[in-house]
């Protein structure tokens, strides 16, 4: 089995066509090793080479509203007052960790989306 690190985006290239090939390998097969393999190989050159990034928290909160057909009503018994959420919505008030606690466990937004770029925020509530 002649397997090699992905190196370049050429190598990278060469090795989606080949694991595109192997998709039908039986599992536990010499093919279905070798896509298991290359599969491990690709993931680790994308981690590197193409990181995905967490939105920003309130990109976030209008995906999730949008998936699920929430309104800013539904946001309130996390948030706070109706005007709140609107401050949040428009970048004017940065979310406190109880919002953040909230949000997650109310609507299952990825703590980490909600909690990147805050720190940063430049807006800090008074």
């Amino acid at each position: 089995m002649d397997i090699r690190p992905i190196k370049t985006e050429a190598d990278y290239q060469t090795t989606m066509k080949e694991i595109e090939g192997l998709m039908s390998a039986e599992t536990g097969s010499a093919e279905g090793d070798r896509l298991d393999i290359l599969v491990t190989l690709v993931e680790a050159y994308e981690r590197n080479h193409y990181p995905i990034d967490f939105p920003d928290p309130v990109e976030a909160i209008k995906f999730r509203m949008e998936q699920q057909g929430l309104t800013v009503d539904d946001l309130v018994p996390v948030i706070g007052r109706k005007n709140r959420v609107y401050e949040i919505l428009a970048r004017k008030r940065p979310l406190t960790l109880r919002m953040i606690e909230g949000l997650h466990e109310a609507f299952s937004i990825p703590a980490e989306s909600l909690i990147k770029h805050n720190s940063n925020h430049g807006n800090h509530a008074a």
